[in-house]
């Protein structure tokens, strides 16, 4: 069998004998419209909300809140829609980094498109280190201070415009998580983070998920705040499949439905081998590509092979959980160095460990091999290499799984 793997921008090319294929997963294929058409409808009808001109009638003032570059949100598509009846107003965007670092100015033209030039000189890069910045909203029941830019709390009004798919601890990107961790504070946003390390932190759960219920906390301290919500979920080549407007919750959980039925993918039974592609632009570093391989592990027997495949285009990325890696000589070691005292970035190393225990975690990238050591991963040249070597070492009855959009696809155990 050949293949085409996905590599940053690029395909690259395998073969595989078809007898150790067990599956090849994508999010589910899903019937595309007009994207500009879901977009509109979307917006004319939102969900138990006013009508967006309505919504817009009487600002003072309004803050769009959008998505950095790691995420492939549409929202220049949005703009496109939006942009004439916001012409008149007063109106700010932030983009929300979370923790992430300020946006390429080729990031910042994927994010507004045509509209960044008009749009530039209101344009404001959410910093979660510049305390001066943040404001105290309360405590979470969980115990969280939460502190957030100051733009998100003396704006008039609030237009969130996100897409929605898994995430891995906070079970589902999207909604809420615009406001925390997107526009929060360093402290704010490690203090969240903190239960991402709990079990009831998952992919596809939000009930009882301590991450999401400290996002949902923060919501609530301004739901005196009117709030318009454009929510957006992405088939596996990018497409507009459904946009869900209105309501803060309402439009978040009817894109959940969406989003559902296309990227929790049924695989009959796990696999010795488990081959997860970062696509771009979740490629961006080994800190965002981490996410392939908690996903790959869901559908990984115990004592098989994981093969991360990402670019890593930016090198690491935030060098906290990195250095706890490198600095340990084993995984206890690791969890011991945690329970002593929680860092921003620790969840991520807990998460690789939990992996390594499963199984090995193997990856082909461009960042150099002795990173990829002490990040307690085995690097490889190349797919073919790391594919034919796994098999090698399972052995003749080896069987592969390809998740070839890993980032983002939740592979569910059915029948």
């Amino acid at each position: 069998m050949k293949l085409e793997i996905p590599y940053c921008k690029d395909l690259v090319k395998i073969e595989i004998p078809d007898e150790h294929v067990t599956g090849i997963v994508r999010p589910n294929d899903v019937k595309i419209g007009d994207e500009r058409e879901t977009i509109f409808k979307a917006i004319e009808n939102p969900i138990n909300s006013k009508s967006f001109s309505d919504f817009l009638s009487d600002a003072k003032d309004v803050l769009f809140i959008v998505n950095d570059g790691t995420r492939p949100t549409p929202t220049s598509k949005i703009l496109d829609i939006l942009h004439e009846k916001f012409q008149e107003k007063d109106v700010k965007f932030i983009v929300a980094t979370g923790v992430h670092r300020a946006p390429t100015e080729e990031e910042l033209e994927f994010i507004f498109g045509k509209h960044l030039k008009y749009l530039r000189d209101r344009i404001f890069i959410h910093d979660a280190k510049r305390e001066e910045d943040m404001v105290f909203i309360g405590t979470s029941k969980n115990g969280t201070e939460m502190y957030v830019n100051r733009l998100g709390v003396e704006a008039h009004k609030i237009v969130i415009i996100s897409s929605v798919e898994p995430h891995y601890f906070a079970g589902y990107t999207g909604g809420r998580k615009s406001f925390l961790p997107g526009i929060a504070s360093r402290k704010t946003i490690e203090q969240n983070h903190r239960y991402a390390m709990r079990d009831d932190a998952q992919p596809l759960v939000l009930e009882g998920n301590p991450v999401n219920e400290d996002m949902e906390d923060a919501i609530l301290t301004i739901q005196d705040k009117e709030i318009f919500s454009i929510m957006a979920v992405l088939d596996r080549h990018q497409s507009i499949y459904a946009t869900c407007a209105g309501h803060i919750y309402d439009s978040f959980h009817a894109a959940i439905e969406k989003a559902n039925e296309v990227f929790a993918v049924p695989i009959k039974e796990k696999a010795d081998i488990v081959v997860s592609v970062a696509p771009y632009p979740m490629d961006i570093d080994l800190y965002q590509s981490q996410k392939a391989i908690e996903n790959g592990k869901m559908a990984l027997k115990d004592g098989g092979i994981i093969i991360l495949v990402s670019k890593c285009r930016d090198g690491i990325g935030d060098e906290t959980f990195f250095k706890l890696l490198a600095s340990s000589s084993d995984a206890k070691e690791v969890l011991d160095t945690i329970e002593k005292g929680y860092r921003l970035g620790f969840h991520k190393a807990a998460r690789i460990v939990d992996a390594s225990l499963k199984g090995e975690i193997w990856a082909v990238t461009d960042l150099e091999d002795d990173i990829i050591q002490k990040a307690f991963m085995k690097p490889y040249p190349s797919v073919q290499e790391a594919v034919d070597s796994a098999i090698s070492k399972i052995g003749p009855d080896a069987k592969v799984l390809f998740l070839l959009d890993g980032s983002v696809t939740v592979p569910v155990i059915r029948g």
